[in-house]
């Protein structure tokens, strides 16, 4: 793969000599924060611990991620692993020596933490102490911080999936209805599920679950040990739930979480009519699992080269600005974008940065649509995290995860709607609304249902309840039936939940449900009302972590505390379906 289409990681480290070089730094730094240990009682001494640890982050978070990027391009080469668990190894031992500076701070007094709030001079650090003044009841002893703080093992359970479904295992081949065979893999899975050929469809979603299932007993080990660190910590630092504790870091209230869900069972005739109106086009008598993605193109689907992607998102995004525009051009061309599947690279795609560099996109480009779609998906959380560095300073410029996936979606989401103008026939018209009701499918319904596995498991233990790999099982099938509703499934579906890497990062997924209601909303605004739409959605995209995320939503004009978004989302949709049903 030429250099062109790598990204390029100098700007974090000339080489790995140079990494190395600046992981001693680590040393000298331990020593410095160890001189501050049970003096964070006085604002001087606050003050200069906090100038230490941001010349610290700035020395030290180019290395972490060179170590994570040069990991993901490579996940079996020794010397790249070796370099990962060095890294982990000495910041590790690193967190567990400066635990005291967690413990320290939340046993200041609220009087102080109160003037320190107050102080002009701490103002980038006004969030941060509000922060630490809420979780003092969640907070414990300074020996109990450090055993904790040193338990970054504890990260293995989604290395050990991870290792196991990208490297070890091997999917073989598969058929297609003429007998011709295909490789199979994680990049291909959704080229496949895509394809027109319907046995091509059923033989990659049977055979790649399939091929969990055989693994099921180490999968669901592994996944149940990772929820029970959840649910102990949680316990531990006195929150309700392991859930509660993700919301409480979040700043989201569980009202946020159960409305979600309750809005989407209320309207799962969208995604039923959907369903019944794509069976209706492919001519299909019944209607299984396997089906719901195919593309219904009458005609080959287009293919696009990473030029044309590129060029096709800056269209899509122009109604955002020629500063937008020329980012999504820099990124091509200063390399932010590691661009093309490779032996043993990190399968999907993710952006990932630190303040004062530009960010990393990960990608594993095919040249289908979706491959388009996911290209402008990874760049929206790019420029997201790019005008939140540019324009809050580095302690607000980190945004939470609930406000992660909007970005990104509402890249997509205008990907697709100019996709729409530019649609010439009926035929193209109904596969952009195909287009749209799969990205629904997938992010709002299924994300949802996902989250619901999740909160039952953690649910269960907490209740005290076994947990098995069968129960673990029959939950995700029963969710299927509920979700799909009178499509039939197969029975390797069952085994699903077993390849979501998501579900290691517990109460992650139903951001990209919420996600992509504000995202649709966003999207309406910016095109029906141009400037005064484009404006709300840079309050949001430049706010970073300012304010809480669910205020930032309030005052870019997405309330999710409210009905009005939900009801928007659906009643789009169904209008979306009125009109692709003319089309017939």
């Amino acid at each position: 793969i030429a250099e062109n289409y790598k990204w390029d990681l100098t700007p974090l480290c000339k080489n790995d000599d140079e990494f190395y070089q600046k992981l001693n730094l680590l040393d000298d730094y331990l020593k410095q924060f160890k001189k501050y240990e049970g003096k964070l009682n006085n604002k001087k001494d606050i003050w200069d611990f906090l100038q230490l640890s941001k010349r610290f982050d700035e020395e030290i978070e180019p290395v972490l991620l060179y170590a994570h990027l040069k990991g993901d391009e490579i996940l079996s080469e020794n010397s790249r692993v070796e370099m990962g668990e060095k890294v982990e190894n000495i910041f590790s031992k690193f967190s567990a020596e400066t635990s005291f500076a967690s413990s320290e701070l939340h046993d200041l007094s609220n009087e102080l933490l109160d003037d320190i709030i107050k102080d002009k001079k701490f103002k980038d650090y006004d969030r941060t102490f509000e922060e630490i003044k809420k979780e003092k009841k969640h907070k414990l002893s300074k020996k109990e911080e450090k055993l904790i703080a040193g338990m970054s093992f504890l990260g293995g359970f989604s290395s050990n999936m991870e290792k196991l479904s990208d490297v070890d295992m091997d999917f073989g081949k598969i058929q297609d209805s003429k007998g011709k065979g295909y490789p199979l893999n994680h990049a291909k899975y959704g080229v496949y599920m895509r394809d027109k050929d319907r046995i091509l469809r059923k033989n990659t979603m049977t055979k790649l679950n399939g091929e969990y299932g055989k693994y099921i007993n180490i999968f669901a080990n592994n996944y149940l040990s990772d929820v029970k660190a959840d649910c102990y910590f949680a316990k531990v630092r006195n929150y309700p739930s392991a859930l509660e504790a993700s919301l409480f870091h979040e700043e989201v209230s569980k009202k946020v979480y159960d409305t979600l869900i309750e809005s989407v069972h209320k309207n799962f005739d969208v995604l039923f009519d959907y369903f019944k109106l794509k069976q209706k086009q492919m001519g299909l008598k019944d209607f299984y699992i396997y089906d719901v993605s195919a593309n219904i193109e009458q005609k080959n689907s287009k293919r696009y080269t990473y030029s044309e992607a590129i060029e096709l998102v800056k269209e899509a995004v122009a109604p955002l600005g020629e500063e937008y525009v020329s980012l999504i051009q820099r990124a091509k061309d200063e390399r932010w974008i590691d661009v093309y599947p490779n032996k043993d690279k990190r399968s999907g795609a993710y952006q990932t940065g630190i303040y004062g560099f530009h960010p990393y996109v990960l990608s594993n480009f095919e040249g289908d649509l979706d491959s388009v779609f996911t290209l402008a998906h990874e760049l929206g959380h790019a420029m997201h995290s790019y005008f939140s560095d540019k324009n809050q300073p580095r302690e607000k410029s980190d945004y939470t995860i609930f406000l992660a996936e909007i970005a990104s979606t509402t890249n997509e989401m205008l990907l697709l709607n100019c996709l729409l103008r530019k649609a010439k026939s009926k035929q193209e018209k109904i596969s952009l609304f195909n287009k749209l009701f799969e990205e629904i499918k997938s992010t709002l319904f299924r994300q949802t249902m996902f989250a619901e596995f999740e909160q039952w498991v953690h649910d269960s233990y907490e209740k005290g309840e076994s947990l098995t790999k069968d129960k673990l099982c029959d939950c995700y099938f029963n969710l299927n039936k509920k979700y799909f509703g009178k499509i039939k499934l197969i029975p390797e579906i069952k085994y699903e939940w077993a390849r979501i890497p998501h579900f290691f990062s517990a109460f992650y997924v139903y951001k990209y449900a919420t996600g992509i209601i504000c995202a649709l909303n966003f999207v309406n605004k910016i095109l029906s009302e141009g400037e005064s739409g484009v404006k709300d959605y840079f309050k949001f995209l430049t706010a970073g972590s300012s304010d809480t995320p669910i205020n930032i939503l309030k005052n870019s004009g997405c309330d999710l505390e409210s009905d009005k978004p939900f009801n928007y989302t659906f009643d789009y949709l169904r209008n979306i379906l009125k009109e692709w049903e003319k089309l017939n």
